[in-house]
């Protein structure tokens, strides 16, 4: 059975400043939690239901079985779904190696769910990295890492400022505009940078400047905008297979 002083221990790192100060992550339910214990994330917690447990061989990590109810507290979710696991936020001491790869450059994204999303297309098309706006939503926010679907343990994101970062990139810098190149012309591209802008706002016009290659999805129906995370499958799936 848990405190009443670790229920309010593990409610308080929903909240990003106490997730800052402790250097963790949570991660909810069985997909994810199986991810997260077989990936190279540190494991510090699992919380647990007896029958997730039984269903589990031999876990290298600290557990605790809790009822239906004391996950249900404890749960970012909706519906509590059998585990939750805390483990530690990976701490990036290399930068990004853009050379002979794909970056996605995400300046502003907001929504969790959108951030989540590019992560877990990110990692379908071989993906490994990806650098945000430092105004873009925290990818250890817990929606952030349920949308990833457990893609979070194989992509890593830095954050940085973007405009500063993208000048003194020399490599081709691609842009999702309005007013650009078919993307379906795109051949298969095998370096570069792809910037994705807010869902609401676009790429920045400062970053504008520093896009060489602009890139657009016909439009064919009524729709007046694209998601952003839609509109990230669609053109890196372009730039990666090309025709």
């Amino acid at each position: 059975m848990l405190s009443k002083n670790e229920t309010k221990y593990i409610k308080s790192l929903s909240h990003k400043k106490h997730r800052d100060e402790e250097r963790l992550l949570i991660a909810e339910g069985p997909k994810l939690a199986e991810e997260i214990l077989k990936s190279d994330f540190v494991i510090k917690h699992v919380y647990a239901t007896k029958e997730w447990l039984h269903a589990q061989s031999q876990i290298a990590a600290p557990v605790t079985e809790i009822a239906e109810a004391e996950l249900t507290n404890i749960s970012n979710l909706q519906t509590a779904n059998e585990v939750l696991v805390i483990a530690e936020q990976k701490v990036l001491r290399n930068e990004p190696v853009v050379l002979n790869s794909i970056t996605l450059a995400l300046d502003g994204i907001q929504d969790p769910g959108n951030f989540g999303t590019i992560m877990r297309i990110a990692d379908w098309f071989g993906i490994k990295q990806i650098v945000a706006s430092e105004d873009s939503v925290e990818e250890y926010n817990p929606k952030v890492i349920q949308s990833t679907m457990g893609s979070i343990c194989r992509v890593d994101v830095w954050y940085k400022d973007l405009q500063q970062w993208i000048e003194q990139m020399d490599i081709p810098v691609y842009g999702a505009l309005l007013n650009g190149q078919n993307v379906y012309e795109l051949k298969g591209i095998k370096e570069g940078l792809l910037v994705i802008g807010n869902e609401a706002k676009g790429i920045r016009e400062p970053l504008k400047s520093k896009i060489i290659h602009p890139v657009t999805i016909p439009k064919r129906g009524g729709a007046e905008s694209l998601n952003a995370a839609v509109a990230t499958g669609i053109i890196v799936g372009c730039m990666v297979n090309g025709h």
